[in-house]
């Protein structure tokens, strides 16, 4: 599997684990006032970091480069930076409405730079389709 893919995965995994003691905590609390940022992580942190790291491991030839680097630590910063300022906003911090909106951007700029690579021939696929002589 590529690294990349592990990197992913793992990511993944840390969100999910954060996701999940966000979850236990709203719900042994009663108080459910970060559930905003409890789904953050969980769909943005844990789902699609995976669907990511499928996705690179399903298709290695697009995992090799400095692109798929700079996907994963772009997206990657993006959801954690607003995942944490989002908690933060929603316990009353208005002082980080900023970072919300800059781990925003950064998410949606990680999300574009996936589709580019999705949308995009691996870089040896036009040798492949060529027709034979």
């Amino acid at each position: 599997m590529p690294k990349i893919s592990h990197l992913f995965f793992r990511a993944g995994i840390l969100f999910l684990i954060t996701g999940i003691g966000l979850g236990l905590a709203m719900s042994i609390s009663q108080n459910h006032d970060v559930i905003g940022a409890h789904a953050h992580i969980n769909l943005l942190g844990w789902v699609t970091s995976a669907i990511f790291g499928g996705y690179y491991a399903l298709n290695p030839a697009k995992a090799e480069g400095r692109l798929p680097q700079i996907h994963f630590w772009v997206y990657t910063a993006g959801v954690a930076m607003m995942s944490v300022a989002l908690y933060l906003l929603l316990k009353g911090n208005t002082g980080v409405e900023a970072f919300v909106a800059i781990g925003s951007l950064l998410t949606a700029a990680g999300v574009l730079i996936g589709a580019y690579v999705f949308f995009t021939p691996a870089p040896n696929a036009a040798t492949r389709m060529q027709p034979a002589e």
